[in-house]
């Protein structure tokens, strides 16, 4: 599944950085600036790439695998 985790974009990687964090979506929205929709569609699109079926697996797969962000300017919650 490592191979999966380089198909993520930056945006993606943010998202799962505060799945893991236990945010909702819309705690996840109001910190990126973006709707809990498209919040929605990130977490699905993560879901599929990453083959997890929901939340607890995606936090914990990338947990397992040290799954972290690089991103300066990093908003925090």
């Amino acid at each position: 599944m490592a191979e999966f985790i380089e198909e993520l974009t930056e945006r993606e990687t943010e998202v799962i950085y505060y799945v893991m964090q236990s945010l909702t979506n819309k705690q996840i929205a109001e910190v990126l600036g973006i709707t809990h929709h498209t919040v929605k569609a990130h977490i699905s699109s993560i879901l599929k790439k990453l083959m997890c079926k929901n939340r607890i697996e995606l936090a914990l797969f990338a947990q397992a695998r040290g799954v972290s962000i690089h991103h300066q300017g990093l908003a925090q919650p």
